[in-house]
C-alpha cells in the first residue's frame, strides 16, 4: 500500500493534479482523503486544498 499527497492553492489545481495522477496509473485506488485549511493574514484569506490518495500497485 502506498500514498500520494497533493497540496495546491486552488481546488481546480488540486483536481488537475489528482486527475493527472489517476490517469497515469493503473493502480487500485483504495481511498482519497480531502481537506481544506484556511488562514487569515491581515485582510487576506489563504486557502490550502490538499488530498491524500491511498493506492495499491498492481503486481
Amino acid at each position: 500500500m502506498k500514498v500520494k499527497c497533493f497540496d495546491e492553492n486552488t481546488e481546480k489545481e488540486l483536481e488537475q493534479k489528482i486527475n493527472a495522477f489517476l490517469s497515469g496509473t493503473s493502480s487500485d485506488i483504495i481511498d482519497i482523503q480531502f481537506q481544506v485549511a484556511i488562514a487569515v493574514q491581515g485582510e487576506d484569506q489563504i486557502y490550502c486544498f490538499s488530498a491524500m490518495v491511498v493506492y495499491s500497485e498492481k503486481e
